[in-house]
């Protein structure tokens, strides 16, 4: 019963969140620092995916392989971060990202849907990015490594209650796993939605 409150307070908790609106983390703000790139991924969009990752990884892969999502993205992102800050991203970036959201929905709602293979591919698409869109950020002369450094912790931070909530999804009895994690990937998959009607 304890699980079930405790899941049940995440599942109200992540609907609170969404319903606080499609606020990006992408407008002109500072990316010159450690401190702007800790608080960069906490816009919605990079905050819900980065959970979600963590979410799928327990949901479609094997116990001793969690990890391979986490860092999958994190390196795709890295690199996506350093192609976007030393040249411009593509103008699709912000909807690919609102994609990648609903994707994850999707992947999560479904996590056979897809190989493990598969899946971790999409993950580092997803990576990239989230990454381009960081780097493009970067202004000229700014410090790109205290700022990796703060959103790559960040990142990994999101990564790790993702995998967390995975875990406490993956205890419950059966059915309840199974509705929860549907439930998460359905509202995943409306936020992502909604995040690209307003990319």
């Amino acid at each position: 019963m304890t699980k079930l409150f405790s899941a049940s307070r995440r599942l109200i908790a992540l609907g609170l969140l969404l319903a606080a609106g499609g606020a990006c983390a992408h407008p002109g703000h500072d990316t010159g620092s450690a401190f702007a790139g800790l608080v960069h991924p906490l816009g919605l969009d990079h905050l819900l995916a980065m959970v979600a990752v963590g979410l799928w990884s327990v949901a479609a892969l094997p116990a001793g392989q969690r990890l391979r999502g986490p860092a999958a993205f994190v390196l795709a992102m890295v690199l996506g971060a350093a192609i976007g800050a030393w040249s411009a991203a593509p103008a699709l970036v912000e909807p690919g990202i609102a994609l990648s959201v609903a994707m994850f929905g999707v992947l999560i709602a479904w996590p056979r849907l897809v190989p493990g293979a598969a899946g971790l591919a999409l993950v580092t698409l997803a990576g990239a990015l989230h990454g381009l869109a960081h780097g493009a950020e970067l202004p000229a002369g700014g410090g790109f490594a205290a700022y990796a450094f703060g959103f790559v912790a960040t990142t990994a931070l999101l990564h790790a209650a993702g995998l967390g909530l995975g875990h406490q999804l993956h205890a419950l009895p059966q059915r309840l796993a199974r509705w929860s994690t549907g439930a998460l990937g359905g509202c995943l998959g409306l936020a992502g939605l909604v995040l690209l009607a307003q990319a």
